[in-house]
């Protein structure tokens, strides 16, 4: 029972402060005077009468009511009602406060004062919440006021304050059951209530709040809201009603049920208490509206607006929501029960009886959704609860990880913040004890839990539960509705707006305590009324099922792996151990999956029967290594139980190492985050300490088992017995009850110190005295290496987290000692405090536990001893690498594990194999690459060889990482290197190498990857020793070369001195005058010279003797040969240059002084002078002015490429002056250079001669040019190229070729599209009737040349009508992107791990680079260069700095309009010129030197070459050479290897002497100093570089799609061959496959089958398994070497089978008319376009050869005549030596002295009187010459050592000449003699 109402008090405005800054209130009357002594009077409830503050109002309002709830310190709620209403001021107390205020009304005399009305509050104080009862009451006692009753107020007072009622459930015996839950109060007016209490009093009582709640904020809201207060977020409620500010917060309890909310509780919080909201505990809090704005700043606090429905949650603030799919469901329920008809809304006849609940039935339903709720989320609660003391009183704790692991929620956030919340261990402790009352949640955990799961997936039936539970809550709250009637006469309508109006009386305190006190007389007369409390046994519902492992497939559980387990478990014990061995492989693999480790610990504890199981070396080493293995996948929660169930374990299992010394398995396994994690230990000390408490209770014939509180079929759980003994506990004597208390005691002592034991066991190392040296350097240095399993304690990083006070600190091991016992100390405390321990049992267990770690220190020094006696452990050999020539070691190798990555292939994943990773091996440094070589730990793969390499100069990312504790033996420090080759290394250094190599083996590779100077590299350093390269610079090499270098850039100064500087003075018009002005000539009359101009000059009159050398060098370069091929010009030796050639090579950069980055000629307009060229180069980022780099051989437009504009100069070049200048200036000068510059570019095309109207812009005023300007200036510019020039007669329509089979369903034209697309701008419609539109006339349908500049630089620009260039701004990628998207394209194709996220996929990541949109972007820009270079259009391309996108952009569009630049040396040519000579910066953007690491390197050049691939994907028989031709560039072009792609320009190249090499280098050269020489020699030798499909159209345009859908990811960034490494580096790999081809086939008759296993990621496929062409090539070369014949080189031969197959397809083409070869050209288009993969048969290849040969002689266009052969691609320019053979053919020669045999091609030659040798017919490059003349005599020879064999002696015969004795042998005698008679007829004829 309880009183109904505490205080009563009268609280009005305070008069008395009024004048200070802020009104008050005050406390008028309160009743009882005196504070009871079972609950004091709350303070500060004037301010929460009035929350917004005490204020006069001038008009009266009506009456108000709301509750408040104060908490005091005892955390008890206080249940302040309030009822408030408005008293008008009287003249006193006005006079009081304030003057007074008078207003006359002149009209009528009257004078009336300023009305005002002061608030007064009437206030119930309750520990009771029944908001209507108190509402009921005070409005009584106001109506008995306003209405004037004829009843005193001290009575109903009285009254009031003298009501018992019972709590809940009723209370008087003498009742019946419908008095007990109903209470009938009067107060004495005539009124009468009925106060339903609740049947249980735990359940919250929340009338119509909840659904109130729900109904203003909506389901996703209050969600948020129930998510943020159970995980301890700040929530606060803004209303502009106080009462619903309480119905809100009093719903958000009500929600959170069985869970009470332990923080800050104020559901209407006072204006002058806001800074309360600023404090840093979770609360929720509800605040009017009215201060909305002081809210605003609150950074961390979640705003719910109750009146708008919204839930603001800050940017810092993460909400963790319910897991899925129980929010899914959640939502799902709430949704039917707010809004039933919502399931049938879509039904074509619905249900007409479906309606909304009542409010009140509505709010229960929603409260039982969250009751479902939360029983599924604390579902088995009860099975891990640990009662460590049953008596006096229960102490219980919660098991969280086991709660967690068996549901599989450990990694779900809002779970684990609800455990670890103030709510659920007030939860824990309030419904932890096993015997008490329940209520109605205990019995949905009890009972329903099985229910629940059936009905999960079925809503309906989770609706039908929903509601049943709903009836049981509205009965808890309304027991008896029908009783429920009230009778209270309410004030009579608009009373309180009455003018005259009594002020509240003040009442008789004397009158109202004699009513108290007479109320409490009779009280104490009466009986006390006890309540029997109804206790009972707490039901622990089923247990939690049995889930699937998360991380684990069906495959990792299934039971064939866990046999495997248990097989090798029982081979290890019967000693089986060879079987063992094999089986641990794959039991180590399972053991990744939770079954197989709990499999694992049963298995172990079926042999672990006895107190200690003795094992040799080799068991140990097994057992300990599946222990290890087993944790290392335990998280430090250990929430499945393994490490749990390990520890009895690592007890048992020991070897015997001497006399007396035993070694136990907690000496290995101590490496692991679960022993560091304190809660791991608590929670296995209470959950022995249950066993051992309920093994105390049991009955002797009851089964004494263990089993962790589960009941077994033998007893009871620890949990029943506890329940079974609170009930008996009253009925024990207070002796038997001494007795129990003392048991239990002394068992949780017990425990204490069996657990000091453990702890000691695993905390303290093997080596306690290295454990010093182990934390500070990070890295042990083992002794020797032993089978014992040395490892780091935890005491390391513990030592730091702990104060490190010790009063041992000279003792050898005391830190250690210390920190453990510190750390034992404090688990002691902590589990003795909570287990009632008494203080002397604490102080003996401090004092014992430095002594057990002591004695178990000593116990270990001498197991440490003995156990490095043991015999060593045998490591597997160190392979060692081939080496390439020039290339040494830098560093012996270290001994390391090669570990897995996120690439799964190598270690058996998802694709199957064999798991080839981890590795065990050395990792070498050379200095050429970093190489690994080593065999699997795997036995099974144990034989193979598996090697990872790429070159140091790629070495993009080096850092330190670390390695668990694992299988293998002791791990130090640990390295991720990564590499731009797509390479990826994670190495751990073995214990045996020390940190001091380490950081040696780190320096040498800093060293090595970024070099001081460029000639530090592999390319220059290729021969040195590599100490030199290391420790001190190597002398510079090519001295001459560099001096003359040095001399002619020396002499530049001098040369450019002695030209002819005399000018006339140019002064050029202001625009007034040009405007008038006609210039009728088409000279450049920019600069008028009065002397012969320079550039006119030969080189033999502008060059001097020292200087002729180097320019006859940059003539051969690539740009030279390339413009004659295109015939773009000459150098000419006479002084006239040729009018008639549009374009002229200038020599004005020849010493590099116009443009450093430049090559040394280039291609200008004739019309052009140098002087023009130098002005204009300033106006140019880096002086990189335009120049012509390519012209298109059908429509003569040429290609130009620049860099981008500097911003001085762009107004000059494209904007319009905003006002004519007053005079000359710079500025006009070179904007006319510039214009002029353009027209002369126009002026060389064909079609400008053909095409009508005005060709340049000075015949026309400035306001023309602003009319026209203002026209234009607004609408695209980008003019569709579809439709040809009416100028042009007879033009055909633009060929191409389009990446698609389809081809006659796609336009062939300019696509006017991708220029829209590119320059952002909209097509003009055009006329109705088809014409241009207006502005069209303006100017001509296409300009002459297009500009392709970036939007953001030319920002502003306007076009001019009359010009005939036009600028295109497209929109492209920075540096910056590219390496961003390149550095997310190597984490995606090579991750450094592998990824838990379901969102980072390999297409995610890969989506994620946005690398193929980058691709897609140079793409599209190239396609639509193209276009426009197809149309008769030039174009510009004016990018960025001119050496990155700009150069990617101009060499794709040569790839695609010229098929020479497909060709080989086509191609070479192509990356020569635009890429080398042009300046692409290598050495910066590929970060090569010290001095450009702090860039990045940046894959510009990786990308073109990765646009080459997509092109070659589209078109595979365009091109001659292959894909392994592209992977081969892009890894050496950051190898290093070569000197091609280092240095940044032609001019640092010569600089450094590198530019032209001695011709004599060259030859029989074994280290390459140029790729491309490389190349050739291979190309020679294999055809890994052919591209057998090429066969290709001449003047085919390539066109491909460059859509995103069309590009493909290159393999080269994904492929990987283990066996071998990379394969770019042909002499390491070459001859590993030729020696295993001959012993199979030497085999090849006592062998069956010849099946081979190809291994993904391991077997280079195209060597085990080649194309059906190149395997034929290679068994053609075998069988002539195995006949003895000269073997032909593959290229004669391929184009041998070419040409008899084309003649065979023409004699059958002529036989039959209607052949099926002969076939449309559509139909072979299509056929040559689709991919053709030769692998099988020579069938193929003849296949092959036809459709090349019918693409041939099909007519298509003008091509009637023959085509080349494919081999004259190859070669086009024939060398400037003439040919006379006389006698020609394939001699046998003898080499120097200890050389074999080789046959070459030689060649008579009677003209020259030479003899000359090749190394084959098809050769160009003489190998050797023996000039006649000296030829002393030639004879008969005899076979030597090394002849060929099966050959005629008579076919030997020898030279002699005065130098040397050659030796040669021919076919047969009949050649021998006569090349014999040939040689004689030529000496004779001398």
């Amino acid at each position: 029972m309880a009183r109904l109402a505490d205080y009563f008090v009268v609280v009005g405005y305070d008069f008395d402060k009024r004048a200070s800054s802020e009104s008050q209130g005050q406390i008028l009357q309160r009743f009882p005077e005196k504070d009871w002594e079972d609950n004091p009077f709350p303070q500060g409830i004037e301010l929460f009468c009035q929350p917004s503050g005490w204020q006069l109002l001038s008009e009266r309002k009506p009456p108000t009511f709301f509750v408040a709830v104060l908490t005091d310190i005892n955390s008890e709620r206080h249940y302040c009602a309030c009822f408030t209403f408005w008293e008008s001021v009287g003249d006193l107390q006005t006079q009081k406060s304030q003057p007074r205020e008078a207003v006359e009304d002149e009209d009528h005399g009257i004078v009336q004062p300023t009305q005002l009305f002061a608030p007064k509050s009437l206030v119930l104080v309750s520990r009771l919440d029944h908001t209507e009862v108190f509402r009921n009451c005070l409005s009584l006692m106001y109506t008995v006021h306003i209405d004037h009753l004829n009843v005193q107020l001290e009575t109903l007072i009285g009254n009031l304050l003298t009501c018992i009622i019972p709590i809940a459930g009723g209370s008087q015996p003498c009742l019946d059951e419908k008095e007990e839950l109903s209470r009938t109060i009067t107060l004495g007016a005539g009124d009468r209530q009925v106060i339903q209490t609740p049947v249980n009093d735990s359940l919250p009582v929340s009338g119509c709040s909840v659904a109130l709640l729900f109904r203003q904020l909506g389901i996703l809201n209050v969600l948020y809201l129930f998510c943020a207060a159970l995980t301890e977020q700040k929530i606060l409620f803004l209303s502009s009603s106080y009462q619903r500010l309480s119905d809100a917060c009093r719903g958000i309890l009500s929600i959170l049920f069985p869970l009470k909310y332990s923080f800050t509780y104020v559901p209407i919080l006072p204006g002058k208490l806001l800074e309360v909201l600023s404090s840093p505990t979770p609360f929720i809090i509800g605040v009017n509206s009215f201060f909305r704005s002081e809210t605003q700043e609150l950074l961390d606090v979640i705003i719910a607006d109750l009146d708008g429905g919204t839930v603001t949650v800050p940017e810092c603030v993460h909400v963790s929501l319910l897991p899925e799919p129980l929010l899914h469901q959640t939502k799902t329920v709430l949704s039917m029960v707010m809004d039933p008809e919502l399931q049938y809304a879509d039904h074509a006849f619905p249900p007409t009886s479906i309606q909304s609940s009542a409010l009140k039935i509505q709010d229960k339903e929603i409260r039982a959704v969250f009751l479902w709720l939360f029983a599924q989320l604390f579902q088995g609660y009860r099975w891990c609860l640990h009662i460590i003391r049953i008596h006096p009183e229960p102490v219980i704790r919660f098991h969280k990880a086991a709660f967690l692991g068996q549901g599989s929620m450990t990694e779900d956030d809002f779970l684990n913040k609800v455990l670890d919340g103030m709510a659920f261990a007030g939860f824990v402790s309030e419904r932890g004890p096993p015997y008490r009352a329940t209520d109605l949640f205990d019995d949905l955990m009890a009972n329903d839990m099985e229910r629940i799961k059936m009905e999960e997936g079925h809503p309906c039936k989770i609706l039908k539960h929903i509601k049943e539970l709903a009836e049981h809550l509205f009965k808890n709250e309304n027991p008896y509705p029908s009783v429920a009637m009230h009778k209270i006469q309410k004030p009579t309508e608009g009373s309180h707006l009455r003018i005259h109006q009594k002020i509240f009386p003040s009442l008789d305190e004397v009158a109202v305590q004699f009513r108290i006190d007479h109320a409490a007389s009779s009280q104490k007369s009466a009986p006390p009324v006890v309540k029997p409390e109804k206790k009972c046994l707490v039901l622990s519902g089923p247990p939690i099922a049995a889930m699937v492992d998360r991380n684990g497939s069906a495959l990792a559980n299934s039971a064939r792996r866990l046999e495997v387990v248990r097989n090798c478990i029982t081979y290890i014990f019967e000693n089986k151990l060879l079987e063992a061995k094999k089986l641990l492989p794959a039991v180590l693999r399972a053991l990744k999956s939770r079954v197989a480790r709990q499999c694992l610990t049963q298995e172990l504890n079926l042999h672990a029967q006895q107190n200690r199981a003795v094992l040799d070396d080799l068991q140990f080493d097994y057992i300990v290594r599946m222990m290890n293995c087993t944790l290392q996948d335990c998280s430090h929660m250990d929430e499945h139980g393994i490490a749990a169930a390990l520890l009895p374990l690592v007890t048992v299992f020991c070897r015997k190492l001497g006399a007396g010394i035993t070694q136990f398995a907690y000496s290995c396994v101590q490496e692991h985050s679960v022993w560091m994690n304190m809660q791991f230990w608590e929670a296995m000390f209470y959950s022995d300490v249950q066993n051992h408490i309920r093994a105390l209770y049991i009955e002797e014939n009851e089964s004494c088992d263990q089993d962790n509180g589960e009941q077994m079929p033998g007893g009871k759980s620890a949990l029943e017995i506890a329940a079974v003994q609170r009930r008996l506990w009253p009925t024990l004597c207070k002796e038997k009850q001494l007795e129990l208390v003392q048991k239990e005691e002394s068992t949780v002592f017990s425990q204490a110190i069996h657990y000091a034991n453990r702890m000691s066991y695993l905390l303290l190392p093997l080596d306690t005295s290295k454990n010093r040296l182990l934390n500070r350097s990070g890295l042990g240095d083992v002794e020797s290496v032993s089978n014992s399993y040395v490892t780091n304690s935890i005491a390391g990083s513990m030592a730091e987290s702990y104060d490190t006070e010790s009063g041992f600190e000279d003792a050898e091991g005391s830190d250690v000692a210390n920190t453990v016992v510190r750390f034992i100390n404090r688990f002691v405390d902590k589990v003795c405090t909570e287990s009632g321990v008494t203080n002397e049992h604490l102080k003996t267990l401090h004092t014992n536990i430095p002594d057990i770690v002591q004695m178990h220190i000593e116990t270990l020094e001498a197991v440490h001893r003995e156990s490095k006696r043991l015999p060593p452990i045998q490591k597997p050999k160190l392979l060692r690498p081939s080496l390439l020539v020039g290339e040494e070691l830098v560093m012996e190798g270290l001994r390391v594990n090669l570990m897995s990555d996120g690439r799964d292939e190598a270690t058996g994943g998802v694709s199957g194999g064999l798991a080839l990773l981890p590795a065990e091996g050395a990792i070498f440094l050379t200095t050429y690459r970093l190489i690994f070589k080593g065999t699997p730990t795997d036995p099974l793969v144990g034989e193979q060889v598996v090697t990872r390499s790429f070159p140091i100069a790629s070495l993009t990312k080096e850092k330190k990482i670390s390695f668990p504790a694992q299988m293998e033996p002791y791990f130090g420090e640990g390295l991720q290197l990564r590499s731009c080759t797509f390479q990826l290394m994670k190495i751990a250094f073995d214990e045996e190498v020390s940190s001091d190599l380490v950081e040696l083996f780190r320096k040498h590779l800093h060293k090595l990857r970024y070099p001081q100077q460029v000639q530090g590299t592999f390319a220059f350093t290729v021969g040195q020793s590599a100490k030199t390269l290391v420790e001190t610079k190597s002398k510079e090499k090519n001295q001459s070369l560099k001096t003359l270098s040095k001399n002619l850039m020396k002499n530049a100064k001098k040369t450019i001195g002695r030209q002819y500087v005399t000018r006339k003075k140019y002064t050029p018009p202001t625009w007034e005058t040009r405007s008038g002005a006609q210039f009728a000539t088409d000279e450049d009359d920019i600069s008028i010279s009065e002397e012969p101009d320079q550039s006119s000059l030969t080189l033999s009159s502008t060059i001097k003797s020292s200087d002729r050398q180097t320019m006859s060098n940059v003539v051969e370069r690539a740009c030279c040969r390339d413009y004659q091929r295109l015939g773009l010009g000459t150098l000419s030796n006479s002084l006239t240059r040729s009018k008639n050639e549009p374009f002229r090579i200038s020599t004005v950069n020849r010493m590099y002084t116009v443009c450093r980055s430049y090559p040394g000629l280039l291609i200008v307009p004739q019309s052009i002078q140098d002087p023009t060229i130098q002005r204009i180069s300033r106006c140019y980022r880096h002086n990189r002015f335009p120049v012509v780099c390519w012209r298109n051989s059908r429509t003569k437009a040429v290609l130009l490429r620049s860099a981008g504009l500097h911003g001085k100069g762009v107004a000059g070049f494209f904007k319009s002056p905003n006002a004519p200048t007053a005079g000359p200036s710079q500025t006009d000068s070179t904007s006319l250079e510039q214009e002029k510059y353009l027209q002369a570019i126009i002026k060389s095309m064909p079609s400008y001669s053909e095409a009508t109207g005005r060709n340049t812009l000075s015949g026309f005023s400035s306001a023309q040019m602003s009319s026209s300007v203002s026209v234009i200036g607004h609408r695209a510019r980008v003019i569709s190229l579809s439709q040809p020039r009416a100028t042009v007669k007879a033009r055909k329509s633009p060929r191409g070729k389009w990446g698609s089979i389809r081809v006659n369903n796609r336009m062939s034209s300019y696509n006017p599209d991708i220029g829209t697309r590119l320059a952002a701008k909209d097509i003009p419609p055009p006329q109705a009737n088809g014409g241009p539109s207006e502005t069209h006339f303006l100017r001509q349908q296409r300009a002459y040349l297009y500009i392709i500049g970036d939007k953001s630089q030319l920002k502003g620009t306007k076009q001019d009508p009359f010009q005939q260039w036009e600028v295109v701004p497209i929109e492209v990628f920075d540096i910056r992107q590219v390496k961003n998207s390149f550095k997310k394209l190597m984490k995606a194709c090579v991750p450094s791990s592998v990824s838990n996220e379901s969102n980072m996929t390999f297409y995610r990541c890969l989506e994620d680079s946005e690398w193929l949109c980058l691709l897609h972007k140079v793409l599209q820009v190239s396609v639509l260069v193209v276009e426009l270079l197809d149309s008769s259009s030039s174009v510009m391309v004016s990018l960025e700095e001119g050496w990155d996108i700009t150069t990617q952009v101009v060499s794709l569009v040569q790839l695609l309009s010229d098929p020479y630049y497909r060709t080989m040396e086509g191609f070479r040519l192509l990356v020569e010129k635009e890429w080398l000579s042009f300046g692409h910066r290598f050495s910066h953007r590929g970060a090569q030197t010290l001095a450009s690491q702090s860039s990045g390197f940046t894959p510009v050049f990786l990308q073109f070459l990765d646009c080459v691939h997509q092109i070659h994907l589209q078109f595979p028989m365009e091109f001659e050479f292959s894909q392994y031709y592209l992977k081969f560039l892009a890894y050496h072009y950051v190898s290093n290897r070569f000197r091609t792609f280092l240095l940044d320009c032609d001019c640092e190249r010569i600089e450094l002497g590198v530019m032209y090499e001695e011709k004599g280098e060259r030859k029989n050269q074994t280290v390459y100093k140029s790729v491309w020489d490389y190349i050739d020699k291979l190309n020679k030798k294999t055809p890994i570089f052919f591209n057998y499909m090429f066969s290709p159209e001449d003047g085919e345009v390539l066109k491909p799609y460059s859509h995103i859908s069309n590009l493909k990811l290159w393999d080269f960034y994904t492929y990987e061959t283990l066996s071998e490494g990379p394969s770019y580096d042909w002499e390491l790999v070459h001859g590993r496959y030729e020696q295993p081809d001959e012993s199979d086939r030497q085999d090849t008759a006592s062998q069956k089958s010849q099946r081979k296993i190809v291994w993904p990621c391991y077997d280079n496929r195209s060597k085990v398994e080649p194309d059906a062409i190149t395997k034929l090539l290679q068994e053609l070369q075998s069988l002539e070497v195995e006949l003895g014949l000269v073997s032909e080189k593959w290229k004669d031969t391929w184009d041998k089978i070419k040409a008899t197959q084309r003649t065979e397809t023409k004699l059958e083409s002529r036989h039959s008319l209607f052949s099926p070869l002969l076939l449309s050209s559509n139909l072979s288009h299509q056929r040559r376009t689709q991919g053709m993969y030769l692998q099988e048969s020579v069938g193929s290849s003849i296949n092959l050869l036809e459709s090349e040969n019918i693409a041939t002689s099909t007519p298509s266009g003008s091509m009637a005549s023959g085509r080349r052969s494919t081999s004259t691609l190859y070669s086009q320019f024939q060398t400037s030596e003439s040919e006379h053979r006389s006698l020609e053919g394939v001699l046998y020669k003898k080499g120097a002295i200890l050389k074999p045999w080789k046959p070459r091609w030689f060649v008579l030659d009677k003209t020259k009187h030479q003899l000359r040798y090749y190394e084959s017919k098809i050769d160009k490059d003489c190998k050797g010459v023996i000039d006649l003349a000296e030829v002393e005599s030639i004879i008969q020879g005899t076979p030597s050592m090394g002849a060929p064999k099966n050959i005629d002696e008579k076919a030997f015969f020898d030279l002699k000449t005065t130098k040397r004795f050659y030796n040669f042998c021919a076919p047969d005698s009949h050649n021998a003699q006569l090349w014999i008679d040939s040689i004689q007829s030529c000496l004779s004829d001398a």
